[in-house]
């Protein structure tokens, strides 16, 4: 270990302080030390050999060549000298005279353009010229007072050869080779000229702190801040020169401290213009949304001279151990900056990536490429890809200007192929060929990573490069999906293919401006992918985003027809990113602000109006005001959230049901928390909907009581909602009624909840007079009839059979009623003419579900038809009401009563408006009394049917063909059965003659059988007395009026011997056994009704369902639902049956 070592080791273990000090800084100060003891040590010896020269005599020159061409070729090589030529030329003056040509050698190495590097080795040169020729100093120095006798009004001419003179001269001194009272005057009288005349412009900054970090230490005791500071901590002395006395040290620091001092006023100067410039040109950024290329120049003018000034007031600094002047930052700009970051975000450090990409994922996918460097060899990674320079908005300007002046064809699609070279190697081009077809295949990252490495590792020829390049530029047009993955695979080969990536953006970059220079509005498919192009190149880095700006720009110049599209897929594809970047936030909100004008000045077609909306907001979306702030809810309810909305899909229904399974369905809070999510529709993807139906489904085999909760919730919130009527539901009502159709698609609800809801879409709140709106359904609402659409698309295929299709085929005609009187409203003229989406919907949904059937074409067929279907269904309802001389107002309610209990069969008849010719409001509820034509051996052949279809059409149930009417009049049974449609005709047949004979036949034999049986009476317990039952009151007794007697006649038994007597007994009416007596006659009273009713019930019911069946006979399902599951025929059990399984094992005694 050396001293100087030793001396920081000591020092750190003797002071405590020093405990913070790092070991790399206690190795940086001893090497320091180290250095400048070595390097001060070998200017002493230099200096003192300079000072007291041992010169050879005159004898010694005699010997040397004093040839002139070996002389002038030295002095020559003098004037180029570096130090590469030091032992050469020490070489070539021991064996030279240069006696004649001191002054030509002073001359030479005065004049001569050394660097930095070269001082060393030029002082060496000039000490043995100094020690060796005693004239050569005093020619030296005249040399120097012509160099250095600098004037305060001349102008440096070469400052980077003063810089080194400078240095060179100091270093002579401080070698001895010049006296300190010869040398020292010109070096002073140098150093004040350059500070003085230098105090404004600074230009000479750079000379003087060359002087500072190479000099300084001699000539001022500079030490650096670093060393200063860690010699204190460790309480080390620094080893100093010895050239100068502290008090001319003290002098020169002032001189360089006065210097810096100048020079920070002058940073704080340019400083503040440099803000000031920045907010003119902020200000009109703002206004224009452009610079001017004066003020581009101008600024980046500023900005360098900034940066110099920055970066020299740094070195003085750190030089002089001067401390930093503090910059002032415009409260203004500051105030900007925080305003540009907080429109991004406010309060998460992560939101500026979250806003710019949307999610992780998408980040991810634009910014961690693959490194392919890993796969190169050192040599290939030395060639840096070459940047392209920022091309401004005016050069852009000028090359569209002059490009306009003549034609500029089409970029050639990969078709042209590219001339390409002999191949020698086939497999080679075959392997590219295959690559390039399965290019279009890599749709997700990890295959277009491996695309891109297979192409680096075994493609990687020029040949190839270019047919790639045409393979990326070629991309179908109707394939914007491969647009990221493409330019993935060129972001990805630009470190080490830059070529790719430019030629690419190059390609686009022409291809852009052809679809702009033609005005044809065809091949509107390729300008979008171009645009679309570019944008995923800009947010991939490859398409510089002033170039993006710059045809957003051109694009809104001539803002019509294919431009506006071009413009708003461009911002779809990276306004977002363009928002978002500081250095273009900017720009990109003028260019915006200016399109929303140009909309609202110009008359587009609705279309276009809404791609320009979509747009705007897609990039700048509104803030949201009110400070809505997220609701704190339980972990649990937060899991089932997760579950229900943001986990369940078409792939995982089987898992989330697990799961759900798994709550505790006995806690009320949980249990009502996951019934009112299940119920909640509108909360889930409107995709996924079908996804909660399945779970529902699954749940309900499970846990039966969820299901009716979540069937009312969802009836119930599509009737609030009609209440409501507010358009910002309209997103939610769709998906509940969605809901809805897909709950009657997994046996959730039955067919009538279908139809009471379709009737109830459109006759809920209705007024159907065009001259009394309704203020729950307006002329222009239409709402409705989106709705009534959507539920028939989502569950009226499976209504195509049974009572179900004959109820749909009334729908249907009343649906086109209403929607006829929709699109005959006054309201709808040729200048606000009738949506044609609507229309289209309305037109698709009926062709769906009844492909043959014949569209109403008026308003006026369909009340025909309405009136038809009325007159064949119920003939006698017009006589009915005009007997009863019930009147209707127009003010009455739309809604039916409601029946309670048993219901009969009710035919309500109403016109909500009071026209005769509206719609019929018919109402059919279930009965008990309804149909008395079907026999019993139909019923059965129904039940059979609905267990080996398996179809959940409710046969017998509810035939609603509306909900809604007035109320009506109650018709009785044989109006009604007069007013249904006849069933269908009997055809006679053998067979039926047959089995009608073995029937007579079979009963015949029954009765036969039962006469011969003898008839027993009932055996009772205790038979009644003879002369008790013989025993008749007289005429006078049953004419007497029943005393009120508070006794009960009983007759006692008894028995003596082998006689038998009887005598009478009164008991008390409250006694117990006369009570007992009374309630037990009661009860059996009471349970002969009830059998007697609950007979006469079950026989009206069959009768019922048999005439019911009767009337649907010709209407049989021809298909079966095959998306509902089926029930399994019960089968009965064959052989004896199981006693033990009966009545329990036998118990053992």
């Amino acid at each position: 270990m050396s001293e100087v070592e030793e001396t920081v080791s000591e020092t750190a273990d003797t002071y405590p302080q020093q405990d913070a000090v790092s070991e790399e800084d206690k190795q940086f100060l001893t090497e320091y030390i180290k250095e400048t003891e070595q390097r001060l040590n070998a200017k002493e010896e230099i200096r003192a050999a300079n000072l007291n020269p041992n010169r050879p005599p005159e004898s010694y020159f005699s010997k040397l060549d004093s040839t002139l061409k070996r002389n002038t070729t030295f002095v020559k090589k003098l004037k180029n000298f570096s130090s590469m030529q030091l032992d050469t030329v020490l070489k070539d003056m021991t064996h030279l005279n240069l006696t004649k040509y001191v002054s030509e050698v002073a001359t030479a190495l005065v004049d001569a353009k050394l660097k930095m590097t070269d001082v060393a080795p030029a002082i060496k040169v000039c000490s043995f010229l100094h020690q060796t020729y005693a004239e050569f100093s005093s020619h030296f120095f005249e040399n120097w007072q012509r160099i250095l006798s600098l004037k305060v009004m001349d102008k440096i001419a070469n400052p980077s050869k003063l810089r080194v003179d400078l240095r060179f001269y100091a270093e002579l001194v401080n070698a001895g080779i010049f006296t300190h009272k010869q040398g020292l005057p010109l070096l002073g009288s140098a150093l004040t000229v350059l500070i003085n005349m230098d105090k404004e412009e600074h230009n000479n900054a750079s000379i003087i702190l060359s002087f500072c970090k190479h000099c300084g230490e001699d000539y001022a005791g500079l030490v650096s801040k670093r060393v200063r500071e860690i010699s204190e901590k460790l309480n080390v002395s620094i080893p100093k020169s010895k050239l100068l006395s502290p008090d001319k040290q003290q002098n020169v620091r002032l001189l360089l401290r006065d210097y810096y001092n100048s020079l920070c006023k002058h940073l704080l100067k340019e400083h503040k213009d440099l803000q000031a410039f920045e907010k003119q040109n902020r200000k009109i950024l703002q206004t224009r949304g452009e610079l001017s290329s004066e003020r581009k120049e101008k600024l980046e003018s500023l900005q360098v001279s900034y940066d110099r000034l920055l970066n020299n007031v740094q070195s003085f600094s750190d030089t002089l151990d001067e401390p930093m002047p503090e910059l002032p930052i415009d409260s203004e700009m500051k105030a900007e900056a925080e305003e540009s970051l907080k429109m991004i975000s406010e309060g998460e450090e992560n939101s500026i990536l979250e806003d710019m990409w949307g999610d992780e994922e998408t980040r991810r996918f634009y910014e961690v490429l693959p490194d392919l460097t890993v796969f190169l060899p050192g040599s290939y990674l030395k060639e840096v890809p070459k940047q392209d320079v920022p091309i401004s908005e005016e050069a852009l300007d000028e090359e569209i200007t002059f490009d306009e002046l003549e034609e500029t064809e089409k970029v050639d699609e990969p078709e042209a192929e590219v001339e390409e070279p002999q191949v020698s190697n086939i497999s080679n081009k075959i392997l590219l060929d295959a690559f390039i077809t399965h290019l279009p295949n890599c749709v997700n990252r990890e295959l277009i990573d491996n695309a891109a490495v297979h192409f680096l590792m075994n493609l990687n020829t020029k040949h190839n490069k270019k047919k790639l390049v045409k393979a990326l530029f070629g991309v179908s047009r109707i394939r914007l999906d491969l647009l990221p993955f493409y330019s993935r695979l060129a972001a990805i080969l630009y470190p080490v293919m830059p070529d790719v990536g430019n030629d690419l953006c190059s390609m686009l970059k022409h291809d852009f401006k052809y679809h702009v220079r033609k005005k044809d509005q065809i091949n509107i498919e390729s300008k979008v992918k171009v645009v679309r192009y570019i944008g995923e190149l800009v947010k991939f880095k490859l398409y510089s985003k002033i170039e993006a700006l710059y045809c957003l720009k051109v694009l809104l110049h001539d803002f019509t027809h294919h431009h506006i599209e071009m413009a708003c897929n461009l911002l779809e594809t990276c306004g977002r990113y363009l928002f978002c970047s500081p250095d273009s936030h900017q720009r990109t909100k003028v260019y915006l602000e200016q399109m929303m004008r140009k909309k609202a000045v110009t008359a587009l077609d609705s279309r276009y109006v809404t791609i320009i909306e979509n747009a705007y907001y897609y990039v700048n979306p509104p803030e949201l005001t009110g400070g809505v702030s997220k609701k704190d809810r339980p972990p649990i309810h937060e899991f089932i959230r997760k579950l229900l909305y943001q986990d369940l899909s078409k792939t995982n229904t089987d898992k989330v049901l697990k799961w759900m399974r798994k709550l505790d369905w006995e806690d009320e809070s949980i249990s009502s928390y996951a019934i009112k999510c299940l119920t909640a529709a509108y909360n889930v993807k409107y995709l996924n909907i079908r996804c909660v139906g399945s779970l529902l489904a699954g749940l309900v085999a499970h846990y039966e009581t969820i299901g009716p909760h979540v069937v009312d919730g969802v009836l119930e919130d599509i009737r609030l909602c009609m209440e409501i009527n507010l358009p910002k539901f309209n997103q939610r009502r769709i998906a509940m009624v969605k809901y809805l159709g897909e709950l009657y698609n997994y046996r959730m609800v039955e067919s009538g909840d279908i139809f009471r809801t379709l009737y109830l879409l459109i006759t809920f709140g209705v007024s159907m007079d065009h001259s009394i709106p309704s203020i729950l359904d307006p002329p222009d609402h239409l709402f409705r009839i989106r709705l009534v659409c959507t539920l028939l698309e989502t569950c009226g295929q499976y209504f195509s059979g049974g009572s179900s299709k004959k109820k749909l085929d009334y729908f249907l005609i009343f649906f086109q009623n209403y929607y006829w009187f929709k699109y005959t409203d006054p309201i709808w003229t040729a200048e606000n003419p009738f949506p044609v989406g609507i229309d289209y919907m309305y037109r698709d949904t009926l062709t769906m579900l009844r492909p043959k059937m014949q569209l109403f074409q008026s308003y006026k067929e369909a009340q025909c038809a309405v009136e038809e279907l009325r007159n064949t269904l119920y003939p006698t309802l017009g006589n009915f009401n005009a007997e009863d001389g019930i009147e209707r107002t127009d003010v009455e309610s739309d809604m039916g009563v409601i029946a309670e209990g048993d219901e009969d069969v009710t035919v309500t008849s109403g016109n909500g408006s009071g026209d005769a010719k509206g719609v019929a409001e018919l109402h059919f509820e279930e009965s008990e009394d309804c149909s008395e034509a079907q026999s019993e051996e139909d019923w059965t052949a129904d039940a059979e049917r609905d267990y080996t279809m398996g179809t959940q059409e409710n046969t017998q149930g509810d035939q609603s063909l509306s909900e809604g009417g007035t109320d009506g009049v109650i018709m009785d049974v044989p109006e009604l059965n007069a007013a249904l449609p006849s069933g269908p005709r009997r055809v006679s047949c053998p067979e039926d003659d047959d089995f009608l004979s073995a029937l007579d036949k079979m009963v015949s034999d029954n009765i036969q059988d039962r006469m011969r049986d003898s008839v027993k009476p009932q055996q009772v317990d205790i038979s009644v007395p003879l002369h008790v039952k013989s025993t008749k009151k007289t005429y006078e007794q049953l004419q007497e009026r029943p005393s009120d007697n508070s006794t009960v006649d009983f007759v006692l038994m008894l028995r003596k011997g082998n006689k038998q007597q009887y005598k009478n007994l009164a008991v008390p009416v409250s006694s117990e056994l006369a009570m007992n007596l009374r309630n037990r006659e009661q009860e059996q009273k009471e349970e002969k009704e009830r059998v007697k009713r609950l007979t006469l019930n079950i026989t009206e019911r069959q009768e019922e369902e048999d005439y019911q069946e009767t009337i649907n006979q010709s209407t049989r399902p021809v298909t079966v639902n095959l998306n509902r599951e089926r029930r399994q025929k019960y089968n009965h059990p064959k052989g004896a049956p199981d006693a033990d399984l009966i009545f329990g094992p036998k118990k053992i005694r």
